[in-house]
């Protein structure tokens, strides 16, 4: 019956896409570094109001996981639908093509079925991960473009408090007096412009462009005027600022990149656990801040050049992040964790006709919301998933959702398929509403270490250096982590090399601050998931263990 339902509503679905048009566009947005710290996520800081009104248009998916928290496994996972452990990326150091298998991309899948496909800012991670060419030509039918003022965001371009310039991590900047008096996202916004207006003029070919944003990513140069909106005395520290009870050494993310700016560096904060001095912090979180809105504004942008070149009304939009970052919970910055805080991400679909009705009126879809000159805007949306997604199901839904046919579930493993995925085809949920808590729905994240203790290349360590590997799985109750020995030459996992674990019980710890791994027996589990066959993936072995560990604690509380 429930096979029967998503069929009808697959159909549904394809009916009312394609009705009007045999395909239609995509607009792809990627931020970087951006958790859910948004107005349409819930928070009641940041101002967020042109991503807000577009998810007021969209489908919203309140719970959704990165695969790996750093960004070029993440976004290659993403743009292929591989998990990292099919990709074999787990740092920035090799091309998946020659690395793992000549995997079929969503841009590519797209340029394959007629689309001029198009990337502009980062998209892929650029450099060895993406061969140097950001995957042309097999992605992109012409050559990625990145803002020429990208080369100076790793300079000296920050004037410090002695009227000097400095590469800080808070870098808020005159724009009229950098490098061209411009910004990355700001060239990047313009470049897509100009893009859309050369494919307004050429209906007949439809259009897959993704546009990737820098911020709000590290170094946090932005236009000074943002901070305004985030004055310093209104700001608050991280609701659970120290290291979770009973955290294992190997779970820590010493935060180096954060340590490495010059302005942190005066600090002289002890490795690996800090502090960062309070002040500090709440600096940190008003620029965190100021970069979304700072980024918003160019979202909002980017979706008026769409109304106002008749390209609303055909064209799917897609709004997530790569990974999301920590602003001090868990004694943390920065990502390079398992936590929610830097795996959970923002991810929703607009679709006109599907997710919003047209204006037959020719009203505007989205209008530009300028967050320094209008503040208070607050946008309602009834069409929320709260269900458990993943990165990994971007590139069948959007495929499906723009009239494709999507890629057919992988093979386990699947490294001699060219194009298949290893994620979910979520379209069936656009026809209705998901409040209830479906305890089938998982996500699964993971994390490489280059040992047990945190190292100064713990958050980043190289292929050849990884040596334990920490699989993540996060279901309605728990955030369940495994901790395990890895071998970086076979690319093999030994579950019986079980060198620590976190479990946290999500209904009486949300925040996930108090493990209590040890407080329940693992030796029957740990038995019976080594004693799966050889080519059970990782995820089917953790969730697995999952149901017979939940088991174990339902007949504890019972006995209790």
């Amino acid at each position: 019956m429930v096979s029967c339902v998503r069929i009808c509503l697959l159909l549904t679905l394809t009916l009312a896409v394609v009705a009007r048009r045999e395909k239609i566009n995509v607009l792809f947005i990627m931020a970087d570094d951006l958790r859910t710290s948004l107005g349409c996520y819930g928070d009641s800081v940041v101002k967020s109001p042109n991503i807000d009104q577009l998810a007021s248009k969209s489908q919203v998916f309140l719970n959704a996981y990165a695969q790996q928290a750093v960004c070029a496994p993440s976004r290659i996972s993403m743009l292929t639908s591989r998990r990292p452990d099919t990709t074999r990326l787990y740092d920035f150091n090799s091309y998946w093509r020659v690395h793992s298998g000549n995997y079929t991309t969503m841009p590519e899948y797209f340029k394959s079925s007629g689309y001029f496909t198009m990337s502009v800012g980062k998209v892929f991670h650029p450099g060895i991960a993406s061969n140097h060419t950001d995957d042309y030509p097999y992605s992109w039918s012409i050559p990625a473009f990145h803002p020429a003022s990208f080369r100076f965001e790793k300079e000296k371009m920050c004037k410090g408090e002695d009227g000097k310039l400095h590469a800080n991590l808070l870098c808020a900047v005159n724009v009229t007096e950098q490098p061209g008096g411009t910004l990355p996202d700001l060239e990047s916004t313009d470049e897509a412009v100009r893009l859309l207006k050369t494919r307004a003029r050429n209906k007949k070919v439809p259009f897959f462009m993704a546009v990737g944003f820098h911020k709000p990513h590290i170094p946090f140069r932005i236009p000074q005027e943002y901070l305004s909106l985030y004055p310093i005395d209104q700001m608050t520290l991280a609701p659970d600022p120290h290291v979770p009870k009973h955290l294992p050494p190997v779970a820590y993310n010493p935060w180096m990149d954060v340590r490495l700016r010059e302005d942190v560096q005066k600090l002289n904060i002890s490795f690996p656990y800090g502090p960062i001095p309070k002040d500090f912090q709440l600096r940190i979180r008003q620029h965190y801040f100021a970069a979304v809105s700072y980024m918003d504004a160019q979202v909002g942008r980017l979706l008026r050049a769409l109304d106002d070149l008749g390209l609303a009304e055909d064209t799917m939009v897609v709004f997530t992040s790569d990974h999301g970052w920590s602003l001090g919970e868990h004694g943390e910055w920065a990502k390079y964790s398992n936590f929610d805080v830097t795996t959970r991400v923002p991810l929703m679909f607009y679709a006109p006709g599907v997710t919003a009705l047209m204006d037959s009126f020719g009203g505007s879809t989205f209008p530009f919301v300028d967050v320094l000159q209008q503040s208070g805007l607050s946008f309602s949306n009834n069409k929320v998933i709260k269900n458990m997604v993943e990165l990994v199901d971007v590139f069948p839904t959007v495929s499906y959702m723009a009239g494709l046919k999507a890629p057919r579930p992988c093979h386990d493993p699947s490294f001699q398929e060219t194009l298949c995925t290893e994620g979910h085809n979520l379209a069936y949920t656009f026809r209705r509403n998901e409040s209830r808590e479906r305890e089938e729905d998982i996500s699964y994240s993971q994390y490489p270490r280059p040992a047990d203790t945190p190292q100064v290349n713990s958050d980043l360590p190289d292929l050849a250096d990884i040596k334990v590997m920490g699989y993540s799985l996060r279901s309605w109750d728990y955030r369940y982590t495994l901790w395990l020995g890895f071998d970086p030459k076979t690319f093999q996992v030994n579950v019986t090399d079980v060198r620590a674990g976190e479990l946290y019980l999500l209904a009486s710890d949300p925040r996930q601050d108090t493990n209590v791994y040890n407080e329940y027996e693992q030796s029957e589990i740990m038995g019976k998931m080594a004693s799966l066959p050889h080519n059970v993936s990782m995820q089917t072995r953790m969730r697995l263990q999952l149901l017979y560990l939940s088991a174990g604690i339902k007949t504890s509380r019972t006995k209790s």
